[in-house]
């Protein structure tokens, strides 16, 4: 039996350090790989696509690794190469707030909007009642009827527009 020496003994844990960063290096290729979109496919990750854009674009994520760059370096190398789109998950920046938030807005000024309508045209139909039948000889009671059909209830006074309905119906 050969006596192993202090020679062979580093050699050894030479080799192990180079396999455990390798497996390190390999798993962070492939966790960086699936956030990155593959630009061909689109609906894909490129750690999945066959594409020759995403086998590519791994081979320089393993090799930027190899460098000793960071995870951060590579995502940046990425967007700055090919957009924000290449990113599963985009930065939260000011123009993407802007896409984000705009159709909330949007919803809360055309509610605002309508709100403000219907309490204008309530406050109208008021007016209309009182112009609808001036000069038209009317008793008290008459005036009063029609008054009490045309004229809708207040929101108070109906949990909602079909109460007003119902009374018309009942009458």
């Amino acid at each position: 039996m050969a006596e192993e020496g202090p020679e062979s003994d580093g050699s050894n844990r030479t080799k192990f350090e180079q396999r455990v960063r390798s497996a390190q290096i390999e798993a962070r290729a492939r966790n960086i790989s699936h956030n990155v979109r593959c630009l061909e496919c689109g609906h894909q990750a490129i750690e999945e696509s066959q594409a020759e854009i995403a086998i590519k674009l791994r081979k320089v994520i393993r090799d930027e690794l190899s460098k000793g760059k960071s995870d951060k370096e590579i995502y940046h190398k990425l967007t700055t190469e090919y957009g924000e789109t290449i990113l599963y998950n985009p930065q939260f920046d000011a123009q993407s707030a802007v896409l984000w938030l705009l159709p909330v807005v949007t919803v809360g000024v055309v509610a605002g909007f309508t709100l403000y309508r219907g309490r204008r045209q309530s406050a109208d139909v008021g007016e209309l009642t009182r112009s609808l039948f001036h000069g038209i000889p009317l008793s008290a009671a008459e005036h009063n009827t029609l008054s009490a059909i045309v004229k809708p209830p207040h929101a108070a006074h109906s949990a909602s527009g079909l109460a007003w309905v119902r009374g018309l119906l009942s009458r």
